[in-house]
């Protein structure tokens, strides 16, 4: 009698596993769980499912705007006006609400006003070709000093009441809208960026923005849409985080640019562009909320939190150029 021999596994599958494995993604993702370990053991109200549904409100909002700015990263160019347009498109839709405006049309108003911040950004960008580090911090001074032109030190306050249901509403029991709209919104822009042609060309731009305008890459267009993309998404965070909040202050989302920023390099996209995945941002998102979230339940100051933050994006940025120069270093010896 004679045994069947074990099958075996091909090699293509076995080598896919074995790089998931060692993909920076799965190391966030035993990251994510780490934290979700200490904060059960840190604080007793953790693991209540509400507690779980509260901690989804700390990311969903700012990694919203990183699935847009993740993309931009990856094209080799920066866009830090988001939390200023965010502002403006929340300060916009207050003035409208002031003055009756329905449900519907503030969502437009938000939209539109993220979409022609965007544009403005693409146009002095990919239009004028000017540096987008210098644009963008340009711009998000002047759309939160709109804001704070508008407002001063006033808030508002009246909103229609369906507007409520975007930053607060529950789609089933302890499942948020908010999460159901990222989780949409994540797989939408991870077709579109690891399954398109446009997508492949965000790459090439990162990679070589010469050889990819050399090779028929419409480079200045694919810049200008991301840029709009970014407008678009800090417009939908804006209606969320409004919503959520109830009103509209010109300190809305204050320094979100640096969080967000955070969660894109987090997620293993690389600052000097050319690489990156969705996957990543997306696990990032919930580790930077399960962080915060696990610091607030245990009364952490919020400066405390800004020297974490700041701490793991000086870490995320570095850690791989360490590494990079080791490997060199042993290969030349």
């Amino acid at each position: 009698m004679t045994t069947a021999n074990p099958r075996a596994v091909p090699d293509r599958l076995e080598n896919r596993w074995m790089g998931a494995l060692k993909s920076w993604e799965f190391l966030l993702l035993l990251v994510a769980v780490a934290v979700f370990i200490f904060n059960s053991f840190a604080t007793p109200y953790f693991l209540s499912p509400w507690s779980i549904s509260d901690a989804t409100f700390n990311f969903t909002e700012r990694a919203i705007i990183a699935l847009a700015m993740a993309m931009v990263i990856i094209s080799g160019e920066i866009d830090l006006s988001v939390a200023g347009i965010l502002a403006l498109a929340s300060t916009a839709m207050g003035a409208a609400a002031q003055m009756g405006a329905d449900v519907p049309l503030l969502i437009a108003i938000g939209l539109g006003t993220g979409l022609v911040c965007g544009a403005v950004n693409g146009a002095l960008v990919a239009g004028l070709k000017l540096p987008s580090i210098v644009v963008t911090i340009g711009t998000m001074s002047l759309f939160r000093g709109i804001s704070y032109i508008v407002l001063g030190d006033q808030a508002f306050t009246e909103y229609p009441p369906g507007f409520s249901y975007f930053g607060q509403g529950y789609v089933y029991w302890v499942i948020s809208f908010e999460l159901v709209l990222f989780l949409v919104m994540a797989a939408l822009f991870a077709v579109l960026l690891h399954r398109t042609s446009f997508g492949r060309s965000v790459f090439a731009i990162g990679n070589n923005p010469t050889a990819a305008q050399f090779s028929g890459i419409r480079v200045r267009r694919i810049k200008f849409i991301l840029f709009l993309l970014t407008g678009v998404m800090s417009g939908l965070a804006a209606i969320l985080l409004t919503s959520r909040l109830g009103s509209t202050r010109p300190s809305i989302a204050q320094a979100w640019e640096l969080e967000v920023v955070t969660i894109v390099v987090l997620g293993g996209v690389s600052i000097l562009g050319g690489s990156g995945s969705i996957l990543g941002v997306v696990i990032a998102g919930c580790v930077m909320g399960l962080v915060t979230f696990g610091l607030g339940l245990l009364n952490v100051p919020g400066i405390v939190m800004s020297i974490v933050l700041g701490a793991m994006l000086i870490t995320v940025i570095a850690v791989p150029i360490v590494i990079g120069r080791i490997r060199q270093g042993l290969a030349r010896r």
